[in-house]
């Protein structure tokens, strides 16, 4: 993103978003759009790094979750970091999302953590939006 609130990076062939400070109802498309943006390239595996997050909303939560079962459609997943320390991790507490979503106290386990196989993007259908139906096989 031009305001550099999100940074998308591979490592060791996982994409890894940078989330930022806040994630809410002003950021929570970009976020989206960084999501699908870090998937299209046959990655069914991607890292949300939220170290930096100090608040994430329910609009936030929603994107990641929508992400995550997208991710899971093609044998993926999202992964989270979420420090034990952070402010995030009460809220990933109270709501249980911590048994759908995994999350990681720190990028290294989240990296380390082996990635589901990458499937080719000519074989892949990702919706640019995200309540359109996914087909699988086509």
């Amino acid at each position: 993103m031009s305001d550099g609130s999100y940074l998308i990076q591979m490592i060791t062939g996982v994409p890894v978003v940078r989330a930022p400070a806040e994630v809410d109802v002003t950021t929570a498309e970009q976020l989206r759009a960084v999501l699908l943006e870090a998937a299209t390239h046959g990655h069914t595996t991607v890292v949300v790094d939220m170290t930096r997050t100090q608040f994430c909303d329910s609009s936030g939560l929603s994107v990641l979750i929508r992400a995550h079962k997208r991710a899971l459609e093609y044998g993926g997943e999202l992964r989270l970091v979420i420090p034990a320390d952070g402010p995030v991790y009460r809220l990933f507490s109270l709501t249980s999302l911590y048994r759908f979503i995994p999350r990681f106290g720190s990028l290294r386990e989240a990296i380390l953590q082996r990635p589901a196989a990458p499937i080719p993007p000519s074989l892949m259908h990702l919706p640019s939006d995200p309540e359109e139906e996914v087909q699988a096989g086509g």
